[in-house]
């Protein structure tokens, strides 16, 4: 593969150290808050695991055999069940910019729709303004609070969308 060559694939086991990695150096580089959101959650460190289950899928974008970033889709925890939520959306310093981001969410939204979802949730921070702006470009509404029961306690912005 050149290094050039960008491949979205769905996530195997031997992904999980670098997407790990990746989110969590996210995390630092932002300074987002660690407890309460992605960077504290179990499946960060088994994301092959986290999305076995019927209706959720995770994709990573990978260069020269180098996982550099990831998102994906699965039922809104303790909520309606034709809601689900784009989760864990990083992407490497490397890779941002360049139009792959909007791939991988491209292919998120489709997912939703081929599994039959209804709506589709998002829930961030306010810091993460370029993110917020293109969740809006696709016509995220903002929500007054959280819907379902993520554990997300620091997440202070909560979208949603009709699929």
């Amino acid at each position: 593969m050149s290094k050039d060559t960008i491949v979205i694939r769905e996530i195997e086991v031997k992904d999980n150290a670098e997407m790990e990695a990746v989110i969590r150096d996210c995390f630092i580089e932002y300074k987002l808050p660690l407890e309460g959101t992605a960077y504290a959650d179990k499946e960060t460190t088994m994301m092959f695991e986290s999305y076995q289950n019927a209706r959720s899928v995770y994709y990573v974008i990978e260069q020269n055999g180098v996982v550099l970033g990831g998102g994906g889709i699965k039922a809104l925890p303790n909520y309606e069940t034709e809601v689900c939520e784009i989760q864990k959306m990083y992407f490497a310093p490397e890779i941002r910019g360049k139009g792959y981001g909007k791939l991988l969410f491209e292919q998120c939204l489709k997912a939703a729709v081929d599994n039959h979802f209804k709506q589709i949730y998002i829930e961030t921070v306010s810091s993460l303004e370029a993110a917020i702006h293109i969740y809006e470009i696709y016509n995220f509404k903002h929500l007054k609070a959280p819907y379902g029961d993520t554990g997300h306690y620091s997440c202070d912005i909560w979208l949603l969308k009709d699929l």
